[in-house]
């Protein structure tokens, strides 16, 4: 395993978000720091709720083209960006194998917990093919990802939903200064639809969303030493018109003050105060295609599910 983040400089990063986030109007946590080992467990949960259509639209179209994908990239090796437990990539992996090239794959996150256990159950089903997991943040250490030759990178989930319009500029031209001749980029995006569909999507019947949302504030209380009261915090889900996106946010139920003792922070709260933990931007081809041309990438192939709900597009440097 390849560690180009380790757990000291996570949490370093993790002190200097929290310090300025919980001190900024309005306060703001990061979404990565969602994904501890429980934080996985709750997100695989939610990809399995009836309101979550994302992941099932998303399989729908790895399901009907990833034979497509394969013989189109001719990809020797899958590096997935944000992998987890790479569950939908096992159908690419199939179709590469399929197909005849598959060599190698690069699972790529920040929890090398998951990565391990992720690592292991592809190379028990994919037996011949060089699993090499890497523990690395994609905002910071794509050009520390290996240079095979004929690589595929596939940042699925509409994971790059999560990133503001700057930051999504900034990752597509790290992921451009990556790619050579003969790469290619698999990227997963959620389509702008009805907000009834999509606050439901995001704020759930059976509460597993709310959890994940307020899972940020158990690693915050184990890592930074803080005394946050989840039961003093309900989750909310908002929709956006004007930037597109689900915003999700933490509501402080009562005044109240948060102690972060690792930073010697106090952070007090209003009634009604919120923090802002993710943003969930949807897209629309034209969006896609736009930010794909201003990074020097060009729109290859562009698949959606049959209720057009979910896009996957394949493009290549430019």
């Amino acid at each position: 395993m390849e560690i180009y983040l380790d757990p000291g400089a996570l949490t370093e990063q993790l002190a200097i978000d929290v310090r300025a986030g919980l001190t900024a109007t309005p306060k703001t946590l990061p979404p990565k720091y969602f994904y501890d080992a429980r934080g996985s467990e709750l997100f695989d949960e939610i990809t399995r709720l009836p309101e979550y259509y994302a992941t099932r639209a998303e399989r729908a179209i790895l399901d009907a083209h990833a034979a497509d994908i394969a013989t189109t990239t001719g990809a020797r090796t899958l590096v997935e960006l944000g992998s987890g437990t790479s569950e939908k990539t096992r159908l690419l992996l199939q179709a590469l194998r399929d197909a005849g090239t598959l060599e190698r794959f690069l699972p790529f996150d920040v929890d090398p917990a998951v990565l391990k256990d992720a690592s292991a159950a592809v190379s028990a089903e994919f037996p011949g093919v060089e699993v090499s997991p890497i523990v690395g943040d994609f905002e910071q250490h794509l050009g520390r990802l290996p240079r095979h030759p004929g690589r595929l990178l596939a940042f699925l989930g509409s994971t790059i939903g999560n990133l503001d319009p700057a930051q999504r500029a900034r990752f597509l031209a790290d992921v451009r200064a990556t790619l050579a001749d003969g790469d290619a980029l698999l990227l997963g995006t959620d389509l702008v639809k009805s907000p009834q569909r999509l606050v439901a999507a995001y704020d759930d019947a059976a509460g597993v969303t709310a959890a994940f949302d307020k899972n940020v504030l158990t690693v915050v209380n184990r890592d930074l030493d803080a005394d946050f009261d989840l039961d003093a915090f309900a989750h909310r889900a908002v929709w956006d018109a004007a930037d597109e996106w689900i915003e999700m946010r933490l509501e402080s139920l009562r005044e109240q003050v948060v102690h972060v003792r690792a930073l010697d922070l106090d952070v007090p709260f209003a009634r009604g105060e919120q923090i802002r933990t993710e943003i969930s931007a949807k897209f629309r081809r034209e969006r896609v295609e736009r930010e794909l041309d201003a990074a020097g990438l060009r729109l290859r192939q562009w698949w959606t599910d049959p209720a057009g709900d979910f896009a996957v597009s394949l493009s290549v440097p430019a």
